[in-house]
């Protein structure tokens, strides 16, 4: 089983053959939750694409534990790069979409209060929300073992949104009447794709006619109709293999 994954502020001083400590709440997790003890090895990553690597040397009460640092280790940036503009689910559905297309690898996610929306952040809600998202980003960044997590953007209006689709290399919307199917989409071999996954009542005429004059034709994933919160999580999945991120 690879090694627990734990957020730090920074790994900016740290160098192999020295030693990290980690504390507060992370630090209690590692100690009262997953128990580790002295020994045994753990990464410690700034979540933008460095990990120091190492074991276990002392734990102490609670919420502490020392780290010593046998290697740091960074990630290549990613390319192509994959941004799901996702539209607001209704309830838990918008943490339970950010999760798993984190676990599966996204690279930035956007929120979007589409038209047909039946949610919508406004004031304290919309920052509650947001940081939802966030924190829903970082666990799902550990618990899949990731060293960069994904960007969880402020939430843009949808010129905004025809306005990242247009600086697109390669733009589409997710649509069940899409006539060509994403499987067969031609792809860059480098630079930023971004997809928008609508909400549960679909993107409108007016925002399919908008985001297709900024370059983004609709695209069908399969002969299911898939549900927001897990829309761009397949999308993700097929775009991995077929750019060659997951060969």
């Amino acid at each position: 089983m690879t090694a627990p994954v734990f957020l730090v502020d920074s790994l900016a001083d740290v160098r192999a053959g020295g030693t990290l400590t980690l504390d507060g709440p992370e630090g209690r997790h590692a100690v009262s939750v997953r128990r580790l003890r002295a020994g045994e090895e753990v990464v410690l990553t700034d979540g933008h694409g460095t990990g120091a690597h190492g074991t276990v040397a002392a734990v102490e009460g609670k919420d502490r534990l020392t780290v010593a640092v046998t290697a740091l280790r960074s990630e290549a940036s990613p390319n192509p790069t994959i941004t799901v503009v996702q539209a607001l689910p209704k309830g838990d559905r918008g943490e339970l979409a950010v999760e798993t297309m984190t676990e599966t690898g996204v690279d930035a996610i956007v929120p979007w209060a589409a038209a047909r929306c039946v949610t919508q952040w406004k004031g304290e809600r919309a920052a509650k929300s947001l940081g939802k998202w966030r924190a829903t980003a970082r666990e799902a960044g550990k618990q899949s073992r990731r060293l960069t997590f994904p960007e969880v953007a402020d939430p843009l209006t949808t010129k905004q949104v025809a306005g990242l689709l247009a600086d697109a290399d390669f733009a589409a919307v997710l649509h069940e009447e899409g006539s060509s199917p994403l499987a067969t989409a031609a792809l860059p071999a480098e630079g930023r794709i971004v997809l928008v996954v609508g909400p549960e009542g679909g993107v409108s005429p007016e925002e399919l006619t908008l985001f297709a004059e900024a370059g983004a034709e609709p695209y069908r994933l399969g002969t299911t109709v898939l549900r927001t919160s897990t829309a761009g999580t397949a999308a993700t999945a097929l775009l991995l293999g077929r750019t060659g991120r997951w060969s």
